[in-house]
């Protein structure tokens, strides 16, 4: 199998909010302690595959998100005439 050269270094997705949530994933990149951990001494297609992997996490927080606002059925921009009560 050939070995790619590669020409320029894959970038840190980190952001700078390095907060993790309950199962131990970075909120502002998304990779888990491990990954943030042994970013630097990973291949370049271990970074990848981790890169691959926080697209994956990314559509399913926006797919739980989604989801939530589909269970509370509130259309903020919706207009509710509201009769008297007295």
């Amino acid at each position: 199998m050939n070995q790619q050269f590669e020409l320029f270094e894959i970038a840190n997705p980190c952001i700078g909010v390095c907060q993790s949530n309950k199962k131990g994933y970075c909120f502002g990149c998304l990779r888990s302690r491990t990954e943030r951990q042994r970013w630097h001494d990973m291949t370049t297609e271990q970074q990848r595959e981790v890169l691959r992997l926080i697209v994956g996490r990314k559509l399913r927080i926006e797919q739980m998100k989604q989801r939530k606002n589909e269970q509370l059925g509130f259309d903020f921009d919706e207009v509710v005439e509201v009769g008297r009560f007295f």
